[in-house]
Formats: C-alpha cells, structure tokens, sequence
C-alpha cells in the first residue's frame, strides 16, 4: 500500500491555491483573490508576488489588505519590498491630494466620489477605491454604482466589503442588484445577507431572482428564518411587505422602573424606536408607549397611566399606498401593525415608508416618459432600444390618427394655405392645458386627494379655468393671426378652436387619468399617450372644421 508524502500533498495544495488566485485575479473577482489571501500564509503570498509579472503584481497587491502588508513585506526580497512599500505610500500622498482637490473643487466642501474613484480606477489604484467606498454611506455607494457605464461597475463592485455589500444591494434598482448579485459567490453573498436587519432582507430576497431568493432564505435558521418565512408570506406593497418583526412590546399593567429595567438589558434598541408597543397577556394591541414619557416618568407609575391609544393599528393586508399616506398625514416615526384578530405582529419605521414615496416617485416620473424605473441606466444599446420602442411605436399610432384628421381637409389646405401655419399653434395650446389638468388629477389619486366625492367640484373648477384662460388666449392669438395674416375670419376661426380645445383638454385631462385608475392601468403610464391624441384630433378638427364651415 503506498503512502501519500505529506510534503508532496502541502506542495500540490500550495499550487493548487496560487493556481486559483492568478485565475481569480484574470477574472476580475478581486473579492475572492482577497479571501484567498486572508486565508494564505503571509510568506506563500510574498512568494507568488515574486513569480507574478510586473502588472500581475500590481494588480494582486492592490487586493492585499493594509493589516498584512507588514506581515508579507519581511518575506519578500529586498528590491520587490522597496518597490511594494513605494506603492503603497504613492497610493496614499495620491489619495490625500485627490481628496484636497476634489473638496476644493466641489460645492459646500463635499467631495465627488464619482470623480475620484473613476481616477482611482484608471489609475489602477483599487485599494483607494476601497478605502472611499468606506467612508460613504450605503446608499452613497449604490448612487455611485449606478452612475458608472458596466465594466467599471464590476470593477468597484468587487472592492465593496462583503459586510456591506447586503446593504449595498437593498438599496439597488432591481436590474441592477441582479446582475451584481451574481457576481458574488453565493458564500459571499449569504454571508452579506446576514449583517442585514430582517426587513432590509426581505426586501432583498425579493428584488432577487427566484433562485438566489430561494437560496438565501434556505440559509437562515432558526428564529430569524421563521421570522423571515412569516414577512415574506405578505404581498411586497402591502403593511406586511414593510413591516419588521422588531417591535419591544410591554404589558399595561408594568410598572416604569420594571419597563426601564428590561430596556437595559437589551444591547440596543432596533433602529427608528421612538414608542414601544403595548399589549395585552394574549399579545392584542392596546396602545404605546412613547419613549420621551417613558425616561421622564416617575418609576413607581404605571404604563396604563402613560400609553396614548391615538394611534391606531395598521392592518397587515393594507395597501403600502394608504400606510404612507398615514404615516404623511400623522408625521410618525412607526407604526404597530396588527392582524385580523388586532394582535401584534410587527411595526413599520419611517425609513421603510421613504423609500417606498421614492421608488413610487422615480416610477412615476420614468413612466411618463415610458421607461421603466428598474432599468439600468448604461444598459446595452439594443435592450435600451428595445424597451423605448414599444411606446414610440404606440405615438406613431397616435400620429397617424392625428394626420389622417388632417387629411380630411386637404381641400381646405391648398385653399387657404395659413391654415397650416396655424395648426401646430392650436395643437400646442391643447397639449399645454391638458397636461396641467393631467398632472394635477394623477398627483391627487397618487395622495388620495381627489375621490368620488369631489370629482364634479373638480371639474366645474377645471372647466372654469379652461373658459377663461380658453378666452383670454384666443383673443390673444386671433389678433396676433389677424396683424400676421390681415384676414379677420382666420383670426376669429383660430380663437374659436382654441377656445374649443382648451376645453376638451382640461376634460379630457380629468377623464383620461380617473378612467384608467378605474381600469387598474397606471395614469401615469397612458395618460399622456391618449392626452396628446386628443388634444392633437380634436385641435386639427375644430380648426380645420370651422375654416372649411365658415370661410370656404
């Protein structure tokens, strides 16, 4: 029977290992070269930068963590040692220059990050890259992300730290989050889901495909995976989809002291805890406990003679709309959440309800102009393409609607030739007057201002500033037609259409918006695509109409 030599066997491994590094390293996943690293003896890692290349070398010393560069440099020879420490200390007096100018450079002091580690990374300087990403907040560095064109993307995403990098992700477009989740390994990735607060990981796991949803949830353990299991059961826009399961609950009938006692022994307060929920022995819902009462309330008091009943619980099942519009019209800081049987289940904190007003926000305003708010903004030029002609093609329709009207009255075209002048005039006017109506009807369904109740007081409003600014412009314009032109019936026909389409654009801005809401269909969507049909129809054929009527 043979004997496997155990220096041979250390020997292959240790190959083994440099093998996977230098394959890492070409594949640009420097988050992998660098745990290789942490896990290799600091003389096996000065010995394969001594093999490397020169370019080699410099790119795997950009990944060498500053706490081992002490450890690594005694092993190396004398020339490379000098050459790695010129490096490094270049690196830094670099950094600090970088740093002085950009903030010299830059509005109230504030450096620019995009600049700086875009010289960083032409520079090939990754190590400075890591350290700003560092000092930046989270949701500064998924900005940053997302401002950079693919490749360089890749490039910083992989000199994010593992801890951060869950974080990093919740606050990424969904598009985006996808493709550089699946750059990490899924060791990594899992083990950057799990510095993540519950809510935060919930939203994680949804924004990611299936597979590396279902892949994170399986690991989770214990208390935190059912936690996990009961939140993601709830729709995402739903109470249930925002909620955290991180709610302090006390009971009524508790003394001060006793409360004051416990919260000691907790490490720490979950984060936006401004009340603390009160409940019965069977954990229903009964008020709270604001936490400014709590600290200046004598000890020997109760909790019943503190609690405020004001604030109501939010069903698990309400719509994510109707929670910010409660959290808009009370200013909370959060909210219990309670079942059907008014049992506690969680709470919801203001931060969740501000990234949910900014994701409707944002999805609001890139639907207008038919995008999607998901989309990576450096996505490649066929899928941009892809995605914006659908609606160009749904305006074409519209175009051709409006062109076809026109050509009804060809007659009257080559007859009195001003009228063509004139047409975009009328047309114009419509789609202005339309929009504001358009934009007003969406921003109060989207507030929960306008409702069945108020919809005819909103409509004589709207007719009313239509009648009025409808006549002072078509007087305007008719005179302005009438000094152009010199005929005072192309004058009095022009005033009339626009009057007339003023009219029926503030109609239609009020309809078209509450019809597609009755239908399900976002108005911000459609609204402008039927809007500027109508405006644009029904402009061409009144002009067009009363000409041929009153002139020919």
């Amino acid at each position: 029977m043979s004997q496997t030599d155990p220096a041979a066997s250390d020997e292959s491994r240790s190959q083994s290992d440099i093998s996977l590094v230098i394959q890492a390293l070409s594949e640009g996943r420097n988050k992998r070269v660098r745990k290789f690293i942490q896990r290799m003896h600091p003389a096996k890692t000065a010995a394969l930068l001594e093999m490397l290349d020169s370019d080699q070398r410099a790119a795997l010393w950009q990944q060498v963590d500053p706490t081992l560069e002490a450890r690594i440099q005694p092993h190396l020879n004398q020339l490379l040692s000098t050459e790695l420490a010129g490096q490094t200390g270049e690196d830094s007096a670099a950094e600090q220059a970088e740093q002085a100018e950009l903030r010299r450079n830059s509005r109230g002091g504030e450096v620019n990050h995009l600049d700086a580690v875009r010289k960083a990374l032409g520079a090939g300087r990754l190590k400075r890259v890591a350290k700003t990403l560092r000092r930046m907040h989270p949701a500064k560095v998924a900005g940053l992300l997302e401002a950079l064109p693919p490749d360089e993307r890749r490039a910083v995403w992989s000199m994010v730290d593992t801890d951060r990098a869950g974080k990093v992700l919740t606050y990424l477009h969904d598009e985006i989050r996808t493709a550089l989740a699946r750059e990490l390994d899924m060791e990594d990735l899992v083990a950057s889901a799990q510095h993540l607060e519950l809510d935060d990981l919930v939203d994680l796991i949804q924004g990611l495909p299936e597979d590396l949803g279902t892949r994170l949830l399986q690991a989770t353990s214990g208390a935190r995976r059912e936690q996990l299991e009961s939140m993601l059961s709830y729709p995402e826009d739903s109470a249930g989809g925002l909620m955290n399961a991180d709610a302090i609950e006390v009971r009524a009938d508790v003394r001060i002291g006793t409360v004051l006692r416990y919260l000691r022994l907790l490490e720490s307060l979950p984060p936006q805890t401004d009340m603390l929920m009160v409940v019965d022995r069977q954990g229903n819902y009964q008020g709270t406990l604001r936490l400014g009462a709590l600290v200046t309330a004598e000890p020997t008091r109760r909790v019943l003679d503190l609690m405020h009943t004001d604030i109501s619980g939010i069903p698990v099942d309400m719509d994510a709309a109707d929670v910010a519009q409660i959290f808009q019209d009370l200013d909370l800081l959060s909210a219990p959440v309670v079942d059907a049987n008014n049992r506690l289940i969680g709470r919801i904190t203001v931060d969740d309800v501000v990234d949910l007003i900014r994701e409707n926000s944002d999805r609001t305003m890139m639907q207008m102009a038919g995008l999607d708010d998901e989309a990576d903004m450096f996505a490649p030029v066929l899928v941009s393409s892809r995605r914006r002609a659908v609606w160009l093609g749904v305006n074409l329709l519209t175009a051709f609607l409006a062109s076809w009207v026109i050509g009804r009255f060809q007659a009257t075209l080559s007859q009195l030739v001003a009228l063509a002048v004139l047409m975009p005039i009328v047309a114009s006017m419509g789609g202005i007057a339309g929009s504001q109506t358009l934009t007003l009807v969406i921003r109060g369904l989207a507030l929960g201002q306008v409702q069945k109740g108020n919809i005819r007081i909103l409509l004589n409003r709207e007719i009313g500033v239509s009648i009025l600014n409808g006549a002072l412009w078509a007087v305007v314009i008719a005179l302005l037609a009438v000094a152009w032109f010199g005929d005072w019936g192309i004058g009095g026909v022009l005033g009339a259409a626009i009057l007339i389409n003023l009219l029926c654009a503030a109609l239609a801005g009020l309809a078209i918006p509450l019809v597609l809401d009755r239908l399900g269909i976002d108005p911000a969507l459609a609204g402008s695509v039927i809007l500027t049909t109508v405006t644009d129809v029904v402009g061409f054929f009144s002009f067009l109409g009363l000409a041929t009527w009153l002139l020919l």
